[in-house]
C-alpha cells in the first residue's frame, strides 16, 4: 500500500487549489509523519523554499530519513543550490534553444514551469528537458540572448509565485496528472509481490522489442507475482515506485535511458541495464581495448586519432584494404562503412570524424552471418545467426527503408563450443546482466565483434526456439535478485 503527501508550509499556500486531505503543512510532517516500514511513502515537497537548512531543505532530508520517497530529492536540491550541473551544458540545448524566435543581443527571457510543462507552447520542450534533468515541482528558467539563446539560470520556484489564474489553472492540471501517474491508488489486482518498469519509447523506429514481445515480458512476470508497467522518459519521477527498471529501448550514455539506470540503481532497484554495462557496452573504443587487454579474440582493431593522409597510409601497409570504420557509439549498423580502396578510406575517416573525435578501423571479415549469443548472469541463454541482407555486407542496410537480413534461432546446446565460451568470456568483462554477444566465425577462428547491453528480443526471433520460457527465464532473474534484496 502506499500513502503519499503534498507538504506546504502554511495551509494558504494551497488556497487557489481543491482542498485535499493529502496536503499537509510542515510542521504537521515533521510531527506526525514518521518512517513506516510497511507501506511506501511519498512526498510532493511544496515548501517556499529550498535554501539551505530552510523548511524545504528539511523536508526533503527528514523524508529521505525516515526512507520516504520525496520529490524534490536532497540531491537535486543541492544541484540546484551549487549548480554542479551548469544549465548552459544541458544535453540536448542547443538543439531546442534554437527553435526559439529569434532575439537581439542583450535580450534575455524568463518563464515559470512545473513539472516540465509550461505556459507558452514555444518553452514546452525546453521545460520538459529542464525538469529532466532538475526534477523539482516549479523552476524558474532565465534565458539570455548572445549570438543565440543560451540557459543563464535555473532556480527552484514555489507557489506562491504562481499569482496569474491562467499560471494556476495550468499548475492545477498538470499537477493532477503528474500525482495521478507517480503515485497511484490502490488498484484491484492479483497478489503481486514486486513491482516491474519497463522503459519504452512508442516511437523508436527500432526497439530492442517490439509490443507482442513486451506483452509477453508481462505475462511472465505476472505469473511470478510481479506486476508490470510500461513508462516512457516522462515518467522518470515514478521510478522510486517500482522494485525493478527494465530497459527495453536503445541506450546511450548521453540521454535519459542512463539516467533512468543512475536513478533506479541508487534507489537500490534491481536494473537491466544497469549503468555500468551501459558505459562499458555503449562505447566500441572502450569495448576493443577491454577485450584486447584480457586477450579475447577479436578482429584486427587501431583507433584513429585524426589521422592524416600518412597515418592512413600507414595504416593500409599494415592492416590492407577492405577495413570496417566505426563511430564508437553507432548501433544496428548505423556509424560503420566499409571501405576497400584508399580514396574511399579518405572519405570515409572524414565523414565519420563530423561525429567523433576517435575512430576504429577494424579488419574486415567475410562471413555469411553474424552469431549472436544472448547472455543472462553469465551464462547462455538463447543463440542466434542473423544473416546479411542481400547483395549487402551487413545484417542491416539503412535507406529509405531500413532493411534486415534472415535469421535463424538455435538451442544453446547445438551452438559451437568456441562461440559459446568466446561470449561467456566477453560478457563476464562487462558484469552479470542481459548481454547481446556479437561474434564472426570463419572456419575454426572465432572473434568477438561487441557486446550489446540491450540486446534485441522480438517475437518470434530470438523467442523462436525457446518460445515463452525465453521472457519466464528474464523475468525470473528480475524475481531471485528482488527477493536476494529483500524487497
Amino acid at each position: 500500500m502506499t500513502a503519499f503527501y503534498v507538504v506546504v508550509d502554511k495551509p494558504g499556500d494551497w488556497q487557489p487549489y481543491y482542498p485535499s486531505q493529502d496536503v499537509i503543512t510542515f510542521d504537521d510532517y515533521l510531527h506526525k509523519v514518521g518512517a513506516d516500514k510497511k507501506n511506501r511513502v511519498r512526498v510532493i515537497n511544496l515548501c517556499r523554499s529550498y535554501r539551505y537548512l530552510g523548511t524545504g531543505y528539511y523536508c526533503s532530508l527528514l523524508a529521505e530519513a525516515r526512507g520516504h520517497h520525496v520529490f524534490p530529492s536532497a540531491g537535486t536540491i543541492n544541484d540546484l543550490a551549487r549548480g554542479t550541473r551548469l544549465p548552459m551544458m544541458l544535453d540536448g540545448a542547443d538543439k531546442l534553444l534554437q527553435k526559439l524566435p529569434e532575439g537581439k543581443a542583450g535580450d534575455t527571457l524568463q518563464f515559470t514551469c512545473w513539472f516540465g510543462e509550461a505556459l507558452n507552447p514555444d518553452h514546452s520542450r525546453i521545460a520538459q528537458m529542464v525538469f529532466e534533468h532538475y526534477p523539482c515541482p516549479i523552476l524558474e528558467v532565465q534565458l539570455a540572448y548572445k549570438g543565440g539563446w543560451q540557459i543563464r539560470q535555473v532556480r527552484p520556484s514555489s507557489l506562491k509565485n504562481l499569482v496569474d489564474p491562467a499560471e494556476q489553472e495550468a499548475f492545477a492540471t498538470t499537477f493532477e496528472q503528474f500525482s495521478r501517474k507517480m503515485w497511484r491508488k490502490p488498484r484491484t489486482r492479483k497478489s503481486y509481490r514486486y513491482d516491474l518498469a519497463i522503459l519504452v519509447d512508442p516511437n523508436e523506429a527500432m526497439p530492442p522489442s517490439d509490443k507482442k514481445a513486451l506483452k509477453l515480458f508481462e505475462k511472465a512476470a505476472n505469473n511470478l507475482g510481479i506486476a508490470v508497467d510500461q513508462i516512457t522518459r516522462k515518467e522518470y519521477m515514478r521510478l522510486p515506485e517500482y522494485d525493478g527498471l527494465f530497459i527495453r529501448e536503445t541506450t546511450a550514455v548521453d540521454n535519459h535511458t542512463y539516467r533512468f539506470a543512475k536513478k533506479a540503481e541508487s534507489e537500490d532497484m534491481v536494473v537491466i541495464d544497469d549503468p555500468t554495462s551501459i558505459l562499458r557496452c555503449t562505447n566500441k573504443i572502450y569495448l576493443a581495448d577491454l577485450l584486447r587487454n584480457h586477450n579475447i579474440p577479436t578482429p584486427k582493431t587501431m583507433v584513429l586519432n585524426q589521422p592524416d593522409r600518412d597515418d592512413l597510409k600507414a595504416l593500409v601497409e599494415e592492416s590492407g584494404l577492405p577495413l570496417v570504420l566505426k563511430i564508437p557509439d553507432g548501433s544496428f549498423s548505423r556509424g560503420i562503412i566499409k571501405v576497400e580502396t584508399f580514396e574511399e578510406l579518405e572519405a570515409g575517416v572524414k565523414t565519420l570524424l563530423k561525429e567523433s573525435s576517435l575512430l576504429l578501423a577494424q579488419e574486415y571479415l567475410y562471413t555469411d552471418y553474424d552469431w549472436r549469443v544472448g547472455i543472462l548472469n553469465n551464462k547462455p541463454l538463447y543463440a542466434c545467426r542473423y544473416y546479411m541482407v542481400r547483395n549487402h555486407w551487413q545484417i542491416y542496410k539503412h535507406g529509405d527503408t531500413t532493411k534486415s537480413g534472415g535469421y535463424d534461432t538455435l538451442p544453446t546446446f547445438e551452438t559451437p563450443k568456441a562461440v559459446l565460451d568466446a561470449a561467456v568470456k566477453a560478457s563476464q568483462l562487462i558484469g552479470n546482466g542481459l548481454y547481446g554477444v556479437d561474434i564472426k566465425q570463419s572456419g575454426k577462428r572465432v572473434v568477438v565483434i561487441e557486446v550489446n547491453d540491450n540486446p534485441s528480443i522480438e517475437s518470434g526471433v530470438e523467442d523462436k526456439y525457446l518460445g515463452d520460457q525465453l521472457y519466464t527465464e528474464i523475468m525470473s532473474e528480475f524475481l531471485r535478485r528482488m527477493e536476494a534484496r529483500g524487497r
